[in-house]
């Protein structure tokens, strides 16, 4: 039978038309029956991880009354189907009278409640649900939703308590646990990765330090890569060790990669400086070498300026630019410092049965300033697992945060602190669609029809969509054509984004000519067939009359705010001038109505 791991957590794989077997009908029979087809939905939730970002992990399985799975899916990213959808087209006629089992309430981003309609739609009778949704705005409305048209929702915890069920609700967080950790602690889920010997070194005394590990460690590591959205190192370890940091064995997915230093003393050749294919970042102190910067930035690698750099206040950063899993492939020195700032959450450590010796040799955590072992920390839901001739030992640095926390309700927070403001600001902001205004973003998940030069429409995804392949329209060369393929065939606007960005940055040839001047107008157009299409977003949108909208992108500083309001907020921009457009419109028929009577 095959297993699953989950970041540390395995169980088995469940095929379609598996049934629980007689040993389970015991007193708890209806609990391990939930929490096996529970397991088996965020089992199916992890196939995502790491593909595209951000998103959260999203499964459903559809089981008949006699036990048999009728249907199955997952959220590939946000932008395409819901789990629920697929599941239900799989199951037919089978899905009438059947539970539906979810690892997370769905989270409808962007106000079309499709996840929960598909399930109301198809008759089912009853949902079970590993956790809430952890995300504040989101939480608890589908349950709702779903209990108001008559089904019969378990929440795990809440509904349904035993041992066994707090054993599957368990697989529920873990295969969530980057979103629960942004929504409750306000920084990415990150984890500590390094490679020792059995004498607990990570290089030699001369630095060397390849391949500690075998070969099925290291493709382990692209794995652990591919599911994260960044790979950080410092500035020891690219003049070192000159890494790539791709995930080459590792799936789909490549994350940006990240250099910490303070200095910028790097040198000016580096297999990272090569962003071709995957994108760099370095992190600085604010002032160094400006001249060295104005390289980077030429071989198009992103620089990032702090007051003072500290892992904490770039976690914050990576934060508010939406990321999820961060992965450390640091040093000693910067790992301590990083553990130090409460920013490493997990540590995967892989030992290797080699000794090597050498008292000035290194090893994977710097100083601490611990004296005594008592200090010492304590790794929790240790997991060990072998690989190759390797061992791979995992363990928390932290428990997973209470995703549910009970937060005092408005009275309650204005008799603690009467000087708290419940009302909203003015400003009203907006960048990821798992925000309240996500649904803002020209990344949402709402098609468009545009019209094509023949005079017919085209159908795109997302503006986001449509937006990347008006770069290459109406070139007279194959390539374009093909460009536009691809993004319009792209399975989420975060890939579309991908694919027309990096055609752009590899063959300039390709993209019009006149891109700079129309992309403004582009941008327009999709916005305005969105929200004229869909009438709940045309309400959401005028219901913020009288504030202004601010995209809150810290890194985009044309169509976004800028980390510090030095960006242009172009997107924010259009909105307004297109609320102020649908205000007018509205007052225009107004007007007319009245002068009709």
């Amino acid at each position: 039978m095959a297993l699953s791991l989950v970041a540390g957590y395995s169980y088995s794989l469940l095929g379609k038309g598996f049934s629980i077997s007689n040993s389970l009908h015991n007193n708890n029979s209806h609990h391990a029956r939930d929490a096996t087809y529970i397991k088996r939905a965020a089992e199916i939730a992890d196939s995502s991880s790491g593909f595209t970002s951000p998103h959260p992990n999203f499964g459903c399985v559809l089981v008949t009354p006699s036990g048999k799975v009728a249907g199955e899916g997952y959220l590939y990213a946000q932008g395409t189907r819901p789990a629920e959808v697929q599941a239900v087209e799989a199951a037919g006629p089978w899905s009438k009278g059947a539970t539906a089992y979810l690892n997370m309430e769905p989270g409808d981003c962007h106000g079309d409640h499709t996840a929960a309609s598909a399930l109301v739609q198809a008759k089912v009778t009853r949902v079970v649900v590993g956790m809430r949704h952890p995300l504040k705005h989101l939480q608890g409305n589908a349950i709702r939703a779903l209990r108001s048209e008559g089904l019969q929702v378990d929440v795990l915890g809440e509904d349904l308590q035993s041992k066994i069920i707090e054993e599957a609700r368990k697989s529920c967080l873990v295969v969530n646990t980057p979103l629960i950790y942004r929504a409750t602690s306000q920084v990415p889920f990150s984890f500590l990765k390094y490679a020792i010997t059995a004498d607990g070194k990570i290089a030699a005394s001369s630095g060397h330090a390849a391949w500690i590990t075998s070969k099925e460690s290291r493709a382990r590591v692209f794995e652990l890569r591919g599911r994260s959205d960044a790979v950080i190192v410092g500035g020891n370890t690219v003049r070192r060790d000159n890494p790539r940091l791709t995930a080459r064995h590792g799936g789909a997915h490549m994350p940006l990669r990240v250099v910490m230093t303070k200095s910028l003393d790097l040198p000016d050749e580096a297999n990272l400086w090569d962003v071709s294919d995957v994108p760099t970042m370095v992190v600085t102190q604010r002032g160094a070498r400006k001249s060295f910067q104005k390289i980077l930035a030429s071989k198009g690698v992103e620089v990032v300026e702090f007051d003072i750099l500290n892992p904490r206040d770039v976690m914050e950063y990576f934060h508010d630019r939406g990321y999820l899993s961060i992965m450390w492939e640091c040093g000693g020195r910067l790992a301590a410092s990083a553990i130090s700032d409460g920013v490493i959450h997990k540590v995967y450590a892989f030992l290797a049965p080699k000794i090597i010796g050498g008292t000035n040799a290194q090893s994977p955590v710097g100083e601490l300033g611990m004296v005594e072992m008592t200090q010492a920390f304590d790794l929790l839901d240790v997991c060990y697992e072998q690989i190759g001739p390797d061992m791979l030992m995992s363990g928390s640095l932290q428990p997973i945060p209470d995703p549910t926390p009970i937060i005092p309700s408005e009275n309650e927070t204005l008799a603690i602190d009467p000087t708290v403001n419940p009302y909203e600001p003015s400003i009203i902001f907006f960048y990821k669609t798992w925000d309240p205004y996500g649904a803002f973003s020209n990344f949402s998940a709402h098609s468009i029809k545009m019209p094509e030069e023949n005079g017919g429409n085209v159908t795109w995804s997302s503006v986001e969509h449509y937006y990347q392949a008006s770069k290459f329209m109406g070139v007279s060369d194959s390539g374009a054509k093909d460009c536009i393929g691809k993004i319009k065939s792209a399975k989420s606007p975060e890939e579309a984004a991908k694919v027309g960005r990096s055609m752009q940055r590899l063959h300039p040839n390709l993209v019009r000519a006149d891109w700079e001047d129309v992309k403004i107008d582009v941008m327009y157009s999709g916005l305005r067939c969105k929200f004229s299409s869909y009438p709940y977003l045309k309400s959401m949108l005028l219901a913020t009359s009288g504030s202004v909208l601010v995209e809150a992108s810290p890194h985009d500083l044309f169509w976004g705010g800028g980390r510090e309001g030095e960006g242009l907020n172009y997107l924010g921009r259009l909105l307004m001038r297109l609320r102020s457009e649908f205000l007018g419109e509205s007052s225009t028929s107004s007007e007319s109505t009245c002068l009709a009577l």
